[in-house]
């Protein structure tokens, strides 16, 4: 064989398995390069979001919160400092047009400023859903419900004093219990936004009886109190829960009602108890203002509360 085609021999014979090798390589993606196919879902529960129910927070006063179960985003933490939640017909806090779409007013009614003397006008179910006016309706953030008294008011045929606040009910009768049996509980959250000058008082939260209170939550001035016992005359007892409360700050309260007792928790500790123990008794929330012109205020001077979240339970 002559000498040049034994050269191009040997070139055909290591070119050809060259040629295969590079083709392989080529055909295998690169090391450092991710794909770019979407990963899976992840089974696993998403840590940037949670989930609230639709109705308001968990243990109903005696039904079920209803609506739909909205996810939200930690982005969507509401003013008051929780998250965003619905009332009983599913609304988010934030887009809520009126009360019922942030409280579940189902087991309430309320009692407003306005009306005749001694007969002042009350909302019950089901128009109270739909209710909304300058004395009840959604604050301008859009996380909670005003309450508003005016000194100038129409009070109850009992009272001097005017009031907007809700009344617990059992459905389509008045709620009536006792503490010497089961366990009673108020949970609110709430805060006051606004006070009269000349008798800055009001009541946000109380239990009440067939006759008179119980026991009340008052704002004095800038001591926030538990009161309770004595009379109209006087001898009242109580104790402190804020010693120097700032208007429009939001704290969590409730009311604990069980083994002839009532047990009194602020932000979540325990702030005194009481040893009082009856029967038809019943949970009152919102804006119990106690000035009237009388007093010394001006007939349109307020009183405002904030709530952002109610809740009862009867066990």
């Amino acid at each position: 064989m002559r000498r040049s085609s034994i050269v191009v021999l040997l070139a055909v014979v290591v070119c050809a398995p060259a040629g295969w090798t590079g083709a392989a390589v080529l055909a295998q993606p690169a090391a450092h390069h991710r794909s770019s196919a979407v990963a899976p879902p992840s089974d696993g529960p998403n840590p940037f979001r949670s989930r609230v129910r639709g109705g308001y927070s968990p243990g109903s006063a005696t039904r079920a919160p209803s609506g739909p179960t909205p996810l939200v985003g930690e982005a969507e933490v509401t003013a008051s400092g929780r998250p965003a939640s619905g009332g009983a017909d599913g609304g988010v806090a934030g887009s809520a047009t009126r009360p019922s779409q942030l409280l579940d007013l189902r087991n309430w009614y309320l009692t407003l400023p306005t009306g005749s003397s001694g007969k002042p006008d009350t909302v019950r179910q089901p128009d109270l859903d739909g209710y909304s006016s300058r004395f009840f309706q959604v604050d301008p953030r859009g996380d909670g419900v005003v309450f508003t008294a005016n000194a100038g008011g129409v009070t109850t045929k009992n009272s001097t004093y005017p009031r907007s606040e809700l009344r617990e009910m059992n459905g389509d009768e008045m709620a009536s219990w006792s503490n010497r049996t089961g366990t009673h509980t108020l949970s609110v959250r709430q805060a006051v936004t606004e006070l009269p000058k000349a008798k800055p008082e009001l009541v946000t939260a109380q239990i009440h009886d067939a006759e008179s209170d119980v026991m009340e939550v008052r704002l004095e001035d800038k001591r926030l109190i538990a009161q309770y016992g004595g009379d109209a005359e006087g001898g009242k007892k109580e104790f402190v829960l804020a010693p120097n409360y700032a208007l429009g700050t939001p704290y969590d309260l409730r009311l604990v009602a069980t083994d002839g007792r009532i047990d009194v928790f602020y932000n979540g500790k325990p702030a005194g108890s009481i040893a009082e123990s009856g029967s038809g008794w019943y949970f009152k929330t919102g804006s119990y203002l106690q000035s009237n012109t009388e007093k010394g205020d001006a007939p349109d001077a307020v009183g405002k509360v904030v709530l952002y979240q109610v809740d009862v339970t009867h066990t």
